[in-house]
Formats: C-alpha cells, sequence, structure tokens
C-alpha cells in the first residue's frame, strides 16, 4: 500500500503516515491539495493529511481540498506534537519552519529569541533541511530529525506552549472506499443558501437525535462574498439509522447545494 503525505521525510505527517502504510512506501508532495488530488486521481492508495492541531486550530488548506474532491476518509490518527529547536549551533539569525509550528512555539520564540526573523516555509521537516544547509538558520521539528542530521545540535526540547499539544490527521483513499463503519463520521455539507437560523437548522438534526458533534467549521465556498460550506464531525457512524434521518434532513434543507459523505472511521493515537 503506497501512501503520500506532506514532505521531505522527517515531517510530523511522514510520522502520522507510517501508522498508515505499516512498512510499505511513502511518497511526499509540497501542498495538501496535491495530496488530495493524488489519491482522488487513483494515483495512491492512501493519502495523510492534518485536519487540526490543538492550538492553532484547523488546517484550511485540507478543509478546502476535502471540499474540492471526492475521497474518503477511512482513519483518524492523533499525534502529540513535540518541537524542538535545531540548529548547528547557538549562532542563528532565522528560524524556519511550517508556520502552525512556529504559532505552536511563538511564546518561546518571543520570550528566547526575539530579534530571530521568522521564515514559513512547505513543513517542518523543510525548516530543518535549511538548518542543516545554513548554519545562520535554526530550524522547528521533532527532536528525532536531529537523530538523522548529525550536522544539527538539538538546543531546546519541547518548546511548543503547550505541553497538550497535539495534531489530527485523517487518512484518505479514493472515494470507492468509503466506509459506513466506524466511531466517528464527518461530512462536507453546502447549503447554498443563507437566511437567518440556517445553521441551527443545520445542527438540529444531530441533537433532535443525540448525536454529539466533535467539530462544526464553516469556509468560504469561493462562490461569492458571505456564502460558506460547513464541516461536520460526530460521533456516529453512517450506518447508524439515526445517522441516515440526520443526513436525510440535512439534504432536503441543502436542496439547492450539496452533502458529501467523507465517510466513518476509528481514531487511532500515535505516541512516538
Amino acid at each position: 500500500m503506497v501512501a503520500v503525505t506532506l514532505g521531505p521525510e522527517g515531517t510530523y505527517s511522514h510520522r502520522a503516515a507510517t501508522a498508515v502504510a505499516d512498512g510499505d512506501e511513502i511518497d511526499f508532495r509540497q501542498s495538501v491539495t496535491a495530496i488530495v488530488d493524488a489519491v482522488a486521481g487513483g494515483e495512491y492508495d492512501r493519502g495523510v493529511i492534518p485536519i487540526e492541531n490543538s492550538i492553532e486550530g484547523s488546517v484550511t488548506e485540507s478543509l478546502d481540498a476535502l471540499a474540492e474532491y471526492d475521497v474518503a476518509v477511512v482513519r483518524e490518527i492523533v499525534t502529540p506534537i513535540r518541537h524542538a529547536l535545531l540548529a548547528q549551533g547557538p549562532e542563528f539569525d532565522t528560524i524556519a519552519s511550517h508556520s502552525q509550528a512556529l504559532a505552536q512555539c511563538r511564546t518561546y520564540l518571543e520570550r528566547e529569541y526575539p530579534d530571530a526573523t521568522l521564515e514559513a516555509v512547505a513543513s517542518t521537516a523543510q525548516g530543518v533541511e535549511f538548518a542543516r544547509e545554513d548554519p545562520s538558520v535554526a530550524g522547528i521539528g521533532h527532536p528525532a530529525n536531529a537523530d538523522d542530521e548529525p550536522t544539527l545540535e538539538v538546543l531546546a526540547e519541547d518548546i511548543q506552549d503547550q505541553d497538550s499539544n497535539a495534531t489530527r490527521f485523517f487518512a484518505l483513499a479514493p472515494a470507492e472506499e468509503r466506509s459506513k463503519g466506524g466511531g466517528k463520521s464527518s461530512l462536507v455539507v453546502y447549503p447554498n443558501a443563507n437566511y437567518p437560523g440556517l445553521l441551527l437548522e443545520l445542527l438540529e438534526p444531530f441533537a433532535d437525535r443525540d448525536i454529539n458533534l466533535t467539530r462544526v467549521e464553516s469556509r468560504p465556498s469561493g462562490q461569492r462574498l458571505g456564502d460558506y460550506v460547513f464541516h461536520v464531525d460526530f460521533e456516529a457512524g453512517l450506518y447508524e439509522a439515526r445517522t441516515k434521518e440526520a443526513i436525510e434532513e440535512l439534504e432536503e434543507l441543502a436542496e439547492n447545494g450539496w452533502v458529501r459523505r467523507l465517510g466513518s472511521y476509528d481514531t487511532e493515537h500515535v505516541v512516538e
């Protein structure tokens, strides 16, 4: 089973993807959209993308890609995020990492390196690569990256603002592998409407059936200002009668738009 995730090797996405690939090949892309596109087109069996961080919230590129492409979510992977500052030595003037990693370490960076230039790059691993190539650059990534890069030192560990920092990843598959069984499910809803009480109407089918919503988020549809797509995660399988009834109501409310079932799945915790 060949999987694809954010590269280069050593990203947190790569660490999550190892649980999906189970020893098989892992390829890399430089954007979430490219990963989702490759899985939707059948180029890969699985794709792994970040969805939500406990400090910085949702990864908007992932949400937008799930609304644009028809793929299945088949697993949820939760992994703790342990950020370390990696460099060739203590003298540097730039800190490079993924924008979310920089934000997750904001307090530490402002306190310890207030004069450093913060450079957002495509991934944590790319920031580590820059640090390996340039002594004036430090990277932020998992401390194990220093094991793979003998030229780098771990200058500080666990520099994230919150010890409980964790990220959710979705394992994606081609749409035909969508499952109805699992402890959680995800939908994308585009009502193509805007009127008072719309959001309440979209949520009531779940509340009426005691279905716990674990995340509700809106993203601009791109069609017009004030028009939104809604991402909904909930604790029930698509096979359940109460879920089917709730979705039927949603489809009636979104008769001018659409409801996409991303699938049902179980959650796995990866603690490495």
